[in-house]
């Protein structure tokens, strides 16, 4: 059973390092302001790991993965 892993921002907490960015260029751009843009929240299986290393990375914890339901999945 697969799950897909979204990434998402609190840009509450987001000052603007760019980290992200750097470490996920593939899913992350950053604005004029220096502040990260995520082009596509669904992280792929072959990015997972770049995610989570990028979320641990991050100096303001503003960066976060989560589990979203499965593909053609029914909630109830």
């Amino acid at each position: 059973m697969t799950r897909t892993r979204t990434l998402r921002i609190d840009r509450i907490a987001c000052t603007g390092h760019g980290l992200c960015a750097e470490l996920l260029p593939e899913l992350i751009d950053l604005d004029e302001w220096g502040y990260p843009i995520v082009v596509d929240p669904n992280v792929p299986g072959g990015l997972r790991a770049h995610a989570r290393r990028a979320v641990a990375a991050c100096p303001r914890l503003a960066l976060h993965t989560d589990d979203g339901p499965r593909p053609g999945a029914q909630s109830s």
